[in-house]
C-alpha cells in the first residue's frame, strides 16, 4: 500500500465514475487522499477537481498509472 504514495493512480469508482491523480494518503478503511484530481465524465470529458477524500467502500479498482 505505501509503495502508492505519491504515484499518479486511476481510481473506477462505484456509479460509473471514474477519477485519476496523485494518492497522498490513506487510512484503514482505504479511504484515499487524492491530488490533482481528474474526473473522467462520460463522453470523454475531463473536469478538474483538485484535492479529493474517496470512500473506501466506493472503490472498485485502482491502478497505478507509473511505476511502483
Amino acid at each position: 500500500p505505501f509503495r502508492f504514495m505519491d504515484k499518479k493512480l486511476s481510481l473506477k469508482l462505484n456509479g460509473g465514475r471514474h477519477v485519476q491523480g496523485i494518492l497522498r494518503g490513506f487510512d484503514p478503511f482505504m479511504n484515499m487522499v487524492v491530488d490533482d484530481s481528474i474526473e473522467m465524465a462520460p463522453g470523454g470529458q475531463m473536469n478538474s477537481i483538485g484535492m479529493v477524500v474517496i470512500r473506501g467502500n466506493s472503490i472498485i479498482m485502482l491502478e497505478a498509472l507509473e511505476r511502483v
